[in-house]
Parts: C-alpha cells; structure tokens; sequence
C-alpha cells in the first residue's frame, strides 16, 4: 500500500509511503481517500497528521501516470482526484499537516486540505502546474486563494515558482517553520493536544469555519448559532463548564 494509517493515543498519521518522491498516482489518491474516511469514521482518532516521511512530503501527481490519459479520460478521472483530497480537508477533526521538503503540485493541495501546517525549514511549496500547460486540478486555484488571497495564490499558479518554508510562512501559506528533523514530532504533539481535547466541540468550530467560508457572513452566524446551542446537549459541555466553575478555566478532561 501507498498510504498507511496509524494511530496511537488518539493521534492518526495519514502516512504517504511511495518513494522515492511519493507521487500521488491514481492508486495512492483512492487509498488516500479510503483513508481519509476510515480516520473519519474511527472513534479512536481524535486527530490528524498528514505525513510523507523525514525526507518529502509529495512532489506532486505522477506525470507518466497522466500524461497516458486523454481529455476524455481526465473527464472521469478528475471528479475521484478532487474528491480524494475533498476527503481529508472533511475530516471532522483537527488535521495537520508534516511538511519535509517538496509539496509540489498534488503535494501542496494536500497540505492545504489541512486546518494547520508545519513546515521543516528545507520545505519548498509550489503550484507548477502551469509549466506542463495545466492548471491545479485538486482543489489548488480554490483552497490556495482562499488562504493567501487571490493575489498571491495567482503569483504562485501564474509562474509555477517554488516557494520555500520562510517565504510560505510570510505569506501564510505554512503556518510555523521547524527545523526539519523536528517536523513529525512537532505536528504529532498538536494533534495529541487537540485529541484530549471536546471531540464534538472541535468538529462544531472546524465545521462553522469551513461552510462560514464558502457563504455569506449572516449564513455563516446562521451556521455558528446552531453548532453553539447543539453543544449544550453535550456531555463535554457540562464536564467544561463544571470544571470551570470548582476549578478555574482550563483544566478540564474530556473523554
């Protein structure tokens, strides 16, 4: 297999396993998916980490694999290439992503279906999509912009440039810079804090950002009012609120 999950204390590491560069070829994408959805569904992830190794994260789709299809087999495919990364930006719990050096192409529209994304400092980001007479075709012109603004997500797609960790953390595009050695530890300890945290808490806040981006902001204080006042029929929010009261903000265990 491709991609692995594992998970230990709540914490479950997408892992991509296809060296030497990981390319997101048609099987790795649909194990992706498969994957994305099982960490979805297991009540023993708490949390996410999306991973390529100490050495890459995903340089990209797997040319070779693409150049054979024609216009009208990139028609059936590019519906199953979307909704693979579609699958881990919907995860409903907090998802980071362990970035070593290359996420180009597929590799960066991964990251960006993550809510948080360390970098090691040799990590080098891009969109070269437009070098091969294409554009993003996995969520990259829709979920880059609506990080970083249009403006610089069109720098990016627009020259096909690489970007490397301290210039992504300056415009936005990563949000911490470790040294490399240190990424996977470091995104494994987010994750582990966010995994004892109120699982259904974190799924209300993760899903009000995400459907408040993609609508208008009376929709969107719609969306938050409902998830506010369905938490108050939750167990974590009493275990929250008791604990506050008897002693103090932040000490709180949830199950």
């Amino acid at each position: 297999m491709t991609v692995h999950l594992e998970v230990a204390e709540g914490v479950g590491t997408i892992r991509l396993d296809r060296p030497p560069m990981n390319a997101l070829d048609i099987a790795t994408q649909d194990r992706l998916k498969e994957l994305a959805e099982e960490a979805a569904r297991r009540d023993d992830v708490r949390a996410v980490v999306l991973y390529g190794g100490a050495k890459v994260f995903a340089a990209g789709a797997d040319i070779k694999e693409m150049r054979q299809l024609d216009h009208a087999g990139m028609v059936r495919r590019s519906g199953a290439l979307q909704e693979s990364f579609t699958a881990v930006a919907r995860i409903p719990k907090p998802v980071v992503a362990a970035i070593t050096g290359y996420a180009l192409g597929g590799g960066c529209e991964l990251a960006l279906c993550a809510d948080f994304r360390i970098a090691g400092d040799n990590a080098k980001l891009g969109q070269p999509e437009i070098l091969l007479g294409l554009i993003p075709g996995a969520g990259g012109t829709q979920r880059l912009a609506r990080l970083i603004g249009p403006s610089k997500a069109k720098d990016l797609i627009f020259t096909g440039r690489h970007v490397r960790a301290d210039e992504a953390l300056a415009i936005g595009l990563v949000d911490r810079v470790v040294p490399a050695d240190e990424v996977y530890a470091q995104a494994h300890a987010w994750a582990a804090a966010l995994s004892r945290g109120p699982a259904l808490a974190l799924r209300a806040a993760k899903e009000s950002v995400d459907a408040g981006l993609e609508t208008d902001l009376t929709t969107g204080l719609a969306i938050e009012r409902t998830w506010f006042a369905s938490l108050f029929a939750t167990e974590d929010r009493e275990r929250g609120m008791e604990s506050f009261v008897k002693d103090g903000p932040g000490k709180a265990k949830f199950l």
